[in-house]
């Protein structure tokens, strides 16, 4: 039934280093000849984390030892999973002409999206580090369990991208409707407040499903483990999700060399 994208997937996979060198080429193309180079983007983060951290911290009366770090990790980690929903919309207009002229396996287009933004949230989790640094770290026990929440985020971003970029493919309208959706979800989801300010509110964290997938890298920073909850919704989200990017590409593969 997905042989035809499951072939795919495997052969980009097989590629690795074909996706993993475009999406480090699209950084450094980004910041050529500059002296600072991709550190913009760390610079660039800890500016605004410093400025909203002031300002919605000294609104919502917290204590900076607290607020900031708890805004760090959000920030950083929903600027991996919206950026690699974003530029997944594009992943297959954007290589319009490499997929028209060479035969190459089309996921790894999309491949390369969550791995050119894994390298920038590697960049940008310094300020993450400095900031454990000053304020200290909450919980020894809870830091490891970020590794394999970041991996749940990046499998639920990509899958999400290779539907986006599927889609954007035939219809060129999506990528700014996909645009404007984040920006919606970024202000219903606990990013620069925290779930419990939500009092009337509380469902839209509750059944907000983006929520449990910062939850899932966040809390272990902040010291805290997720629930088992947390976990079975993203991991659902994970499978449930493949498999209908994996069916969807499956049907329309062999139609993206026509759509772009």
């Amino acid at each position: 039934m997905l042989k035809l994208a499951a072939t795919d997937l495997k052969q980009s996979l097989a590629s690795w280093r074909l996706w993993m060198l475009l999406g480090w080429i699209e950084i450094r193309q980004r910041y050529a000849r500059s002296r600072v180079g991709p550190f913009w983007l760390t610079i660039s983060m800890g500016v605004i984390i410093t400025s909203i951290g002031v300002v919605y911290g000294t609104l919502f009366g917290q204590k900076m030892s607290e607020y900031l770090p708890y805004l760090a990790a959000s920030l950083v980690t929903w600027g991996m999973f919206a950026s690699t929903v974003q530029e997944g919309s594009t992943a297959y207009i954007a290589n319009a002409a490499y997929i028209r002229q060479a035969a190459t396996p089309k996921l790894i287009y999309v491949l390369q999206v969550p791995w050119r933004n894994l390298l920038i949230l590697a960049h940008n989790f310094v300020i993450i580090v400095l900031l454990l640094a000053i304020f200290g770290v909450p919980s020894w026990v809870s830091l490891p369990l970020f590794v394999p929440g970041l991996v749940i985020l990046a499998l639920n971003a990509t899958w999400i991208a290779m539907l986006t970029g599927l889609f954007s493919a035939r219809f060129r309208d999506l990528p700014q409707i996909v645009a404007s959706l984040v920006q919606v979800a970024f202000y219903v989801t606990p990013i620069m407040y925290r779930p419990e300010a939500l009092t009337r509110f509380s469902f839209l964290v509750r059944w907000n499903p983006l929520a449990y997938l910062l939850d899932v890298v966040r809390q272990p920073l902040l010291g805290q483990i997720p629930s088992t909850h947390t976990y079975m919704v993203t991991i659902a989200m994970a499978i449930v999700g493949w498999l209908f990017a994996l069916a969807v590409t499956n049907r329309y593969l062999k139609r993206i060399s026509y759509w772009v």
